[in-house]
């Protein structure tokens, strides 16, 4: 018998390699032969170039680069082989790495995630996948075009620093100093919303706010995106608003398929790909995924569903080991999950279940494959 276990993090407690080794202790006390493998996974959200790394034996390649405000930030990216990175935006533009008492969008910038990209063309990468999720901007993806020698000019013919404030004042852009190593590479965007550039559900008025945004400062970045996604159908005849997902990371989408010709793709699938998922699904018998908390978002792009899809396409069970369930949760089930267990045993509050998560996943996990002995001796 062969399992392979594939879960989340549970945010805040347990790791994904963390749940692999209590699974793998689990199992090996109701099943001392079997064979157990793992792999770290995540959604493309936080996490997913350490899981990618970790998943595929790659390694950490460092850097220094311009944070948000323009300021040195230290980072990385994941070199998965001589071909293929991984690399998060949020690690060189993230709202994390701004102060809350600094937060602006009209004053940050993804020039920061350019200088990643461009690093990993010098390096000689040219399969590049990223994950967009988590920025602290909100400049059309102007600032990272513009590390990749892409030139914004005001109508003075004066280059813009590419932050949000220069969206309404762009008034040509000049490609010409494009990094020749653009032509040469495939981007991969993992992304798992739809928003489009702008209007009501587009870049600014749906992620602006958690940037620091006020309902003013809103106002006057969506005029200046809807100038810049003008400029965009001018300069390449694509009308990103058509395109779900251009609004992803304050615009990032949209500059990244216009000015690379990047694919947009789910977080999961795409992290699922990179670690030759469907590969390691040879020869096992069960599948156990799992995640923090399950409800209806579950089904939107999170690591179970798309963990769930890949099994029931082979054929294989697959279970999750979940630390709750919320509303919704057994939606699940038309995706390949068979069944879901909680972690938590009893009534407890909160913060008991988060300072016990790790006993209480080993025990679910026991109870699991108790299950799974006790259907073997049905008759």
């Amino acid at each position: 018998m062969k399992f392979l276990f594939a879960s989340d993090s549970f945010k805040g407690t347990l790791t994904s390699w963390q749940t692999a080794q209590l699974l793998t202790q689990a199992a090996k006390e109701i099943f001392p032969e079997c064979e157990c493998d793992s792999i770290e996974v995540a959604d493309g959200g936080e996490g997913t170039t350490d899981a990618v790394i970790a998943a595929t034996g790659g390694e950490r390649v460092f850097l220094k680069v311009r944070g948000p405000l323009f300021e040195e930030q230290e980072c990385y990216y994941g070199k998965l082989d001589n071909k293929r990175a991984v690399m998060e935006m949020a690690a060189a533009s993230g709202l994390p790495l701004v102060p809350l008492s600094s937060r602006d969008p009209r004053r940050t910038t993804s020039y920061g995630t350019g200088e990643m990209i461009v690093d990993a063309m010098e390096r000689g990468f040219t399969d590049i996948s990223i994950a967009i999720g988590g920025s602290a901007t909100n400049d059309g993806g102007m600032g990272c075009m513009r590390a990749l020698g892409v030139r914004f000019l005001d109508e003075d013919g004066k280059e813009l620093s590419g932050c949000g404030s220069d969206l309404e004042k762009v008034h040509c852009i000049d490609d010409s100093g494009l990094h020749p190593g653009v032509k040469n590479c495939k981007f991969t965007v993992m992304c798992d919303v739809t928003n489009p550039l702008c209007g009501k559900n587009g870049a600014t008025y749906t992620f602006g706010k958690q940037k620091g945004g006020t309902p003013e400062v809103l106002d006057q970045l969506e005029k200046g995106m809807c100038h810049y996604r003008d400029l965009l159908l001018d300069y390449s005849g694509i009308d990103v608003d058509q395109i779900p997902g251009a609004g992803a990371a304050g615009g990032l989408g949209a500059a990244l398929m216009v000015f690379l010709g990047a694919t947009l793709k789910s977080g999961i699938e795409t992290v699922l790909d990179l670690v030759e998922f469907d590969r390691r699904l040879k020869d096992v018998s069960l599948v156990v995924t799992g995640e923090g908390a399950t409800d209806w978002q579950s089904i939107f792009g999170k690591v179970i569903q798309g963990v769930g899809i890949r099994c029931k396409r082979q054929g294989i069970p697959a279970i999750a080991i979940v630390g709750s369930m919320g509303n919704g949760a057994e939606n699940i089930y038309e995706y390949g999950i068979e069944s879901i267990l909680t972690t938590v045993n009893g009534v407890m509050p909160l913060s008991e279940a988060l300072e016990r998560a790790e006993e209480l996943y080993l025990g679910a996990a026991r109870r699991m494959f108790r299950m799974l002995r006790a259907m073997k001796k049905v008759k």
